[in-house]
């Protein structure tokens, strides 16, 4: 029997580049199927949102995006709560049977008790140990021959079935779990997805309040390579250039997000330390000023999905723009899944996607 390597910050996560034709988008109409859209939803927790684009468009994303005071901005709060305080009263009835709202508790799932609420879904990743103590059902998680020594469990409850009620068999059992057995105070992220700014239930367990806002990076001079893929690789379909020039783009991209000194117009690092060069910088390479507008926080991917819509359409349709789109760390530090679409200049509705997994 062969067994399978513990997934580690050496091992290469998975990315599948596309390039394809979005769908006509409709101004109120929030497409959810099909790529870039599937893509962009499956990212559940999102930690950090980048948008990247020509310094003179940033008056046209201040006045449609970031100064629009019909766009909600993402508020979100961290607070200490026992899982069996999420099942009690008014926190329940209100923001779980008639709301909705997305929670995470701080821990790693690969070692610790880590437990998340989302769409009415409550999942709980435990250890065997506490598994066998609380006396619930669930299965094991992780693939058949890769669950290592330390096997570990996977719970899940539908907290808005119509069974899940105070005095049901199965709703009674995970509440004596959480009180006997799941019962230490946790850190945990909320963040409210219903229309409603009055404090709510969560003001009784004296959350603190945190507000995701832009954070503007403006005049960028930056070396920006050729965005739009030569018209002979796509006519070709040749998967190994395709393969080559998408992989050198998101490269180029996630060092602007980095803010590195590598694609600084300036940049004159010594080529003992570092080999890297833009690409297509001696032939068709240009040097733009570029911004960066970041967010930053516990943000729901809907809210991620309606600023791609907005972004499209305020910004002229052969402009080029590049939005990325980072989720939480829930297992070893630093792998987190990663959504970066690239709209390629003078290309109205191409699209550049890559969409990077964890490790599971």
């Amino acid at each position: 029997m062969f067994s399978f390597a513990t997934p580690n910050v050496y091992q290469s996560s998975k990315c599948f580049a596309t390039y394809g034709v979005m769908s006509h988008l409709e101004p109120g109409q929030l497409p959810t199927k099909g790529k870039p859209w599937s893509a962009l939803l499956a990212h559940d927790f999102v930690h950090k949102v980048d948008l990247i684009f020509p310094e003179e468009l940033l008056q046209v994303v201040r006045d449609k995006i970031t100064g629009d005071p019909s766009r909600a901005v993402p508020v979100f709060h961290k607070v200490i709560m026992r899982l069996a305080q999420v099942l009690e009263g008014d926190f329940f009835a209100e923001y779980i049977k008639i709301g909705n709202i997305m929670m995470l508790s701080e821990g790693r799932i690969d070692s610790d008790n880590v437990f998340f609420l989302k769409e009415g879904v409550l999942t709980l990743y435990m250890d065997k140990e506490t598994y066998e103590r609380a006396g619930l059902v669930g299965k094991p998680h992780g693939v058949k021959g890769n669950r290592g020594s330390k096997p570990r469990w996977i719970v899940q409850f539908d907290l808005r079935s119509p069974t899940m009620l105070h005095g049901k068999k199965g709703f009674d059992r995970l509440v004596y779990a959480c009180k006997n057995v799941l019962n230490t105070p946790l850190t945990w992220l909320f963040h409210n997805l219903s229309k409603t700014h009055s404090p709510g239930p969560i003001s009784q367990h004296y959350p603190t309040t945190y507000t995701s806002s832009p954070s503007i990076s403006e005049g960028l001079a930056m070396k920006v390579p050729p965005l739009k893929p030569p018209p002979a690789i796509i006519s070709s379909q040749n998967r190994l250039d395709l393969e080559e020039f998408a992989t050198d783009i998101y490269e180029w991209l996630s060092l602007v997000r980095l803010g590195s000194p590598r694609v600084d117009v300036n940049d004159k690092v010594d080529p003992y330390l570092s080999c890297y060069a833009v690409p297509g910088e001696m032939e068709d390479g240009r040097k733009e000023k570029l911004c960066r507008i970041s967010w930053e926080g516990f943000i729901s991917p809907n809210w991620t999905q309606q600023t791609l819509v907005d972004v499209i359409l305020a910004l002229p349709s052969k402009t080029w723009f590049s939005m990325s789109v980072t989720s939480f760390s829930r297992g070893i530090a630093g792998d987190s899944a990663d959504f970066t679409i690239l709209r390629p200049p003078s290309s109205p509705g191409e699209y550049f996607l890559w969409d990077v997994k964890k490790h599971e």
